[in-house]
């Protein structure tokens, strides 16, 4: 019996030290001195800032840039609270909203939600579009995580004539620098192309200097 007891706390200890410690460890330097860039947050900087990561979307308001999906992590874009709506497809309140008031007759901001009728109007004005006019999914709808960083082909060439308008330049270059930033499927099949909202902002702030990212 002692035997076996003793065999099993050398075998658990081996196995936390070599798994939970050595392996982690090996790893973590493997990957700092093969994938340096990933490894450490796929961050980009801006003049020796960091201004964001690749992989995390962040909101922007100024008409001047590209904007990304809508996001529901926290009161937007909050990378400690990633999450959806936790709504079902058949959801009216995702389809319609909801627009509370409080006993004074004033909107309840505070619970308001915005559904995907409504992120569709206000994509359709903001952009110019027609009231009728078909969008992609990702225009409309929260990603899943909140803090998707990329959009469709589709969405960034929607945004393009506002983008070009605000900065003084024509559609066409916008149009050409989108398209020079569309990512294809992975390995040519996973996925659907997108486009990179931060990489794309900061490319036309280099080739359209505005005074900061907003």
């Amino acid at each position: 019996m002692l035997k076996q007891i003793k065999a099993s706390i050398l075998v658990t200890l081996l196995f936390t030290l070599s798994m939970g410690l050595l392996f982690p460890c090996v790893i973590t330097l493997l990957g700092k001195a093969l994938f340096p860039f990933q490894a450490n947050g796929s961050l980009i900087t801006k003049d020796g800032v960091v201004i964001g990561s690749k992989l995390i979307a962040q909101s922007f308001t100024s008409a001047k840039y590209f904007q990304p999906r809508a996001s529901d992590a926290g009161s937007g874009y909050d990378p400690t609270s990633s999450g959806g709506t936790n709504l079902g497809p058949t959801s009216q309140k995702l389809i319609d909203g909801a627009h509370p008031l409080l006993p004074n007759g004033k909107p309840d901001t505070a619970n308001a939600f915005s559904g995907i009728a409504d992120l569709a109007t206000a994509y359709r004005a903001e952009n110019g579009l027609a009231a009728d006019a078909p969008l992609p999914a990702d225009a409309a709808t929260y990603s899943a995580s909140g803090l998707d960083p990329d959009i469709s082909p589709m969405n960034a060439h929607l945004q393009a004539a506002r983008v070009a308008k605000a900065r003084g330049v024509p559609v066409s270059d916008v149009e050409r620098l989108v398209n020079s930033h569309t990512r294809g499927r992975t390995f040519g099949v996973l996925g659907e192309p997108v486009v990179n909202v931060l990489e794309l902002n900061l490319a036309l702030d280099k080739m359209y200097p505005a005074k900061c990212l907003e």
